[in-house]
């Protein structure tokens, strides 16, 4: 390294720390810091649900069961089509069959898939309700019959699933 260049910088240096005292700030306590808390209250209950909307969920987990028994109903006519396509070549009359009746089985569960929807939407609705202060509870319900038809219709998509692998693809 250059010597005037060493020079400079350890004059720089040494200037940094000549320099006037300075206040730094204090590490006591300031008074904000010792202020009084307040006290935070416990959760209410929740709210149980009006009669106009447990009304409501209970028609959406009507339709549900439903479009259950519908799918369960489809299903045995389909999983025997499929049973009987397993072993065919794609395009041939059998895996054509199999594909419709599948094709019927997706169809049939559209209550259980228009119920969750359904139950969706409400749970926006009454979100957004409460939220605003328009109503009050009622989300637990909600929310506890969403959870069964989202339980129920993945029960239904895993189904269909293992059926379309049991069959050859294209």
């Amino acid at each position: 390294m250059n010597p005037r260049r060493l020079l400079a910088a350890l004059a720089l240096f040494l200037s940094g720390c000549a320099g006037a005292p300075q206040s730094y700030p204090s590490l006591a306590k300031r008074a904000v810091e010792s202020a009084p808390v307040a006290k935070i209250s416990p959760p209410s209950a929740p709210v149980p649900a009006d009669a106009a909307l447990s009304a409501e969920i209970a028609k959406y987990m009507g339709q549900a069961d439903k479009g259950a028994a519908a799918f369960d109903t489809a299903y045995a006519k389909a999983d025997k089509a499929v049973r009987a396509a397993s072993g065919a070549a794609v395009s041939s009359d059998s895996w054509v069959a199999a594909q419709v009746t599948i094709s019927a089985l997706e169809s049939a569960r559209n209550d259980s898939v228009s119920a969750l929807a359904s139950l969706d939407t409400l749970y926006v609705q009454r979100s957004n309700a409460v939220a605003d202060g328009k109503a009050a509870g009622g989300l637990e319900d909600v929310d506890a019959a969403r959870s069964a038809a989202l339980a129920l219709v993945d029960q239904q998509n895993d189904r269909i699933d293992a059926m379309k692998t049991r069959l050859p693809q294209p």
